[in-house]
């Protein structure tokens, strides 16, 4: 077996690997030799069939089996020896292709591109700052005016309704003066303004009064989930029995216990962690930016054409989607990656070889328990089909791969900001804000 380098340019690497006739013969007679003490065949004992027959019978299949294996071990070799590690899955073509005939050597042209050496970078030197924010007073009164608007009661009002009331009524749907199934009910409590009925509906009952009778006419939309109604109109015999305005329930220790807790201030205090871990996890985000910058600035290498072409494609096709979210197919055809595209791809690719980098040095790894939690946690957005998407991770090293990366990118996060100089500031709500809204800017 020969490797002769064709190509090393850059991070361009080129190998003409030869796997001569000989060679692969010996190979087949090995794989032969090694099947031969459980082939059995007609005339002969289990083990005994003649080495020249079996090759007659099983030689030519053999062929491609050995070959592949020469091939690949030869391959492994290489990398092994260099130390080269592909960017991507390298192009391996054979020479001769379908002009091939048994009898003639094998060479096969494999290229790739190797991944860049990393730089080390001095972690302790990274000044970076932590903006801490305390949930004040204001904040924690604002969070419990929305709790107590929430758990709003009714009482009853007079005169008519208005947006934001809750009317009790009683109605039945027809189409072509036909009651149909499911539209009827009695005693039925709307709040207007809900969108809990069809578009139409609830307007038409603002203005009513409790003992008032109103028709409401309105159309079905043309994707209704019930086919036989999808597109027509109905109409709606109604019959109000009560209008009732929203009372918002006092801070009390009353409300306190419908949302779990033991008084007001136990729930005063569960709100205030809750907004500061909030707090802590956009602070979190916004350190993580700053870091990552000041990494990017920090090291400076040749990164894969592959790698960032691929990148910058996928951010291309991303954006196109985000900016026409109606076009939910594949078929719009070839989208170019600009060169802001361009510039954004060589930096993630950049980051991302670096913190795999660092987080092999530092023997950074996913456990099992994590991975468990990150699927459990994307299978709630399939309610009902949890079992399928478990399966479906289990066989698709791909989803795999996409579940584990940002648990890796964290923990490496974590163990930079651990050696680095993190320094602390004292920031208003406000200023956590605008520091996350211009996150989303760049």
């Amino acid at each position: 077996m020969q490797v002769t380098e064709t190509q090393n340019e850059g991070l361009k690497r080129g190998y003409q690997i030869t796997l001569t006739a000989d060679e692969l013969a010996a190979k087949v007679d090995e794989k032969l030799a090694e099947a031969q003490p459980e082939i059995e065949m007609k005339g002969f004992r289990k083990g005994k069939v003649p080495m020249a027959l079996l090759k007659k019978q099983f030689g030519q299949r053999l062929i491609g089996e050995a070959m592949q294996e020469a091939i690949d071990g030869a391959m492994n070799k290489h990398f092994e020896d260099s130390g080269d590690r592909p960017a991507l899955q390298p192009n391996v073509q054979m020479k001769d292709g379908d002009n091939w005939k048994e009898g003639d050597d094998v060479v096969v042209d494999m290229t790739y591109e190797a991944l860049p050496a990393i730089p080390e970078v001095e972690l302790g030197d990274i000044e970076i700052e932590k903006l801490v924010v305390k949930a004040d007073e204001a904040s924690v009164t604002e969070a419990l005016e929305n709790l107590a608007e929430n758990a709003q009661n009714f009482e009853t009002k007079k005169g008519k309704a208005a947006d934001g009331d809750q009317v009790v009524f009683d109605f039945v749907g027809k189409v072509d003066g036909e009651a149909f199934e499911g539209g009827s009910a009695e005693d039925y409590p709307l709040v207007l303004g809900s969108g809990q009925f069809i578009p139409g509906f609830e307007e038409q009952l603002v203005g009513v009064k409790a003992g008032e009778e109103k028709a409401v006419t309105v159309t079905f939309p043309e994707e209704y989930q019930a086919a036989n109604l999808a597109g027509k109109e109905a109409t709606f015999d109604c019959t109000v029995k009560e209008v009732k305005k929203p009372v918002k329930a006092e801070l009390d220790d009353e409300l306190a216990k419908k949302y779990g807790a033991e008084d007001l201030d136990a729930l005063k205090a569960q709100i205030t962690e809750r907004l500061e871990a909030e707090y802590s996890q956009a602070s979190r985000a916004v350190m993580k930016r700053a870091l990552l910058d000041k990494l990017d600035a920090k090291v400076s290498f040749d990164l894969p054409p592959s790698l960032v072409e691929a990148e910058a494609g996928q951010i291309a096709h991303q954006l196109y989607h985000e900016e026409n979210p109606d076009d939910h197919g594949h078929d719009h055809g070839e989208i170019k990656p600009t060169d802001e595209h361009n510039k954004l791809a060589e930096r993630r690719v950049r980051l991302g070889l670096l913190l795999a980098a660092l987080g092999q040095k530092a023997e950074v790894e996913v456990t099992d328990a994590e991975m468990t939690q990150a699927v459990l946690n994307q299978a709630r957005q399939y309610p009902g089909q949890e079992r399928q998407f478990f399966e479906f991770v289990q066989n698709n090293p791909q989803m795999q791969q996409q579940l584990r990366a940002p648990i890796f990118e964290d923990k490496v996060i974590d163990y930079v900001v651990e050696l680095a100089k993190v320094s602390e500031k004292e920031v208003s709500k406000d200023d956590l804000q605008k520091a996350v809204e211009a996150l989303d800017e760049e």
